[in-house]
C-alpha cells in the first residue's frame, strides 16, 4: 500500500468515528438514548426524546432525572400501545 493510500484510509476512519460517542444532543439508537443534562437540556428533554424516538415509530418514556451537572436524562423508545406508528406504502 502507498502512504497516500494508508493516511486517506487513516483520515477516514478518524472522521467516522468522531461522530462516535456522547455529543451535544442526543446520542442513541431505537431502544432509547441519553441526554447531557443541562438547563437548557432539561427544559427541551422530552421534544428531543419524542423527535428522537419518532423516527423508528415509537414513543419515548423519559426516566428519572438527576439534577447536576455530569448527569445525563435518559430515556426508553416504546412502541405505542396500539403497534408500530410507521406504515409500508406499495
Amino acid at each position: 500500500m502507498t502512504a497516500k493510500f494508508r493516511m486517506g484510509i487513516a483520515l477516514a476512519m478518524g472522521c467516522g468515528l468522531s461522530a462516535c460517542g456522547v455529543g451535544p444532543g442526543v446520542t442513541g439508537n431505537s431502544t432509547g438514548g441519553i441526554i447531557p443534562w443541562t438547563p437548557a437540556n432539561q427544559t427541551y428533554a422530552r421534544d428531543y426524546a419524542s423527535e428522537h424516538c419518532a423516527a423508528y415509530g415509537k414513543v419515548a418514556e423519559m426516566k428519572p432525572i438527576y439534577v447536576r451537572p455530569g448527569e445525563y436524562i435518559t430515556f426508553r423508545c416504546n412502541f405505542p400501545t396500539d403497534g408500530p406508528s410507521f406504515r409500508y406504502s406499495r
